[in-house]
């Protein structure tokens, strides 16, 4: 294995481990023992433990394992696979952190200020955690899979699958502790959110990113954008103004978290490559939003303005 590649597998490593461990600490110390359930599998084992006394780690294995079982019947075994073993690190984590402290937290939970404090630096650290291990090319699972398997077969996009399956989470939440917890979980819930967008892109919290690559090994980046990204790409001609010499270069949109594993691909294949990446306001078409859902809208607007009396 080259120096390079040998390196940068250790920090993808340290990244997998550390972002995984913030957000088994945030999890097992800052959000159980507040009950707070701000969706995915979390959610699902902080009500089973509150109820049912059962680990909070363990049940997310549990959640987690036909979702992963699905994921690679639609979307193939090398991302189903990363995704089961960011979950299972993750899980790991929980219980370890949550059996040294028997989840009781490092909060007193005298107040509500103290599950304020808990929904507030919890989402934070659980979405930091989350984003360095989107850092490292993985991922941890959970909603996040069952939210793509739902776009995957119907027009909802993906954002809005992803919260469907986080607000359903919630609300059995909110069944179980009270509105009130339900209302923490979702400043929690948004919190790591952004907070997974600042880690990933350093600033901004777009939908996508564009990256313009221009390499003689174009074609062999494009293949594998297409079998590790499940991404199209499009070729454009151009004539450098220094060399004077035609050049292709490869522009290619990808979700936010596949930035890292773009770039990882564009330097295995091309280490001299030049390339740049934007932020994406929307990306329309197969893999994100469907076109049929902005046609609709606009014919619904044209609709109504043609009803509307003008003035």
């Amino acid at each position: 294995m080259p120096a390079n590649a040998a390196k940068r597998l250790v920090v993808e490593i340290f990244y997998f481990l550390f972002g995984t461990a913030l957000a088994g600490f945030a999890i097992a110390l800052l959000i159980t023992p507040a009950k707070i359930v701000g969706g995915g599998a979390s959610g699902i084992g902080t009500i089973f433990y509150h109820l049912f006394g059962f680990d909070t780690g363990l049940v997310m294995i549990i959640v987690n394992i036909p979702i992963f079982f699905t994921g690679i019947l639609v979307f193939g075994k090398a991302y189903a696979l990363r995704s089961f073993l960011g979950a299972i690190v993750l899980s790991v984590w929980v219980s370890v952190f949550g059996q040294l402290t028997s989840y009781q937290g490092i909060l007193p939970y005298v107040d509500r200020v103290d599950t304020l404090l808990s929904a507030i630096f919890g989402g934070a650290i659980l979405g930091a955690g989350i984003g360095v291990v989107m850092k490292s090319g993985a991922n941890t699972g959970g909603t996040d899979i069952l939210a793509q398997i739902i776009s995957h077969f119907t027009p909802v996009p993906l954002g809005n699958a992803l919260f469907l399956a986080d607000a359903l989470v919630i609300g059995i939440g909110a069944i179980a502790f009270g509105i009130e917890r339900a209302l923490f979980a979702i400043i929690t819930l948004y919190i790591s959110g952004q907070m997974v967008n600042y880690v990933v892109m350093n600033m901004g919290t777009k939908y996508a990113k564009t990256a313009y690559i221009v390499s003689e090994h174009y074609q062999r980046i494009g293949e594998r954008i297409i079998s590790e990204l499940h991404r199209g790409g499009t070729l454009i001609r151009g004539t450098g103004i220094y060399t004077s010499k035609e050049r292709t270069m490869l522009m290619a949109v990808v979700h936010n978290q596949q930035i890292t594993q773009l770039t990882n691909i564009v330097n295995e294949e091309d280490p001299k490559a030049f390339m740049i990446v934007h932020e994406t306001y929307q990306a329309l078409g197969e893999g994100f939003v469907p076109m049929t859902n902005m046609t609709s809208r606009s014919s619904e607007r044209k609709s109504k303005n043609q009803r509307s009396p003008k003035r």
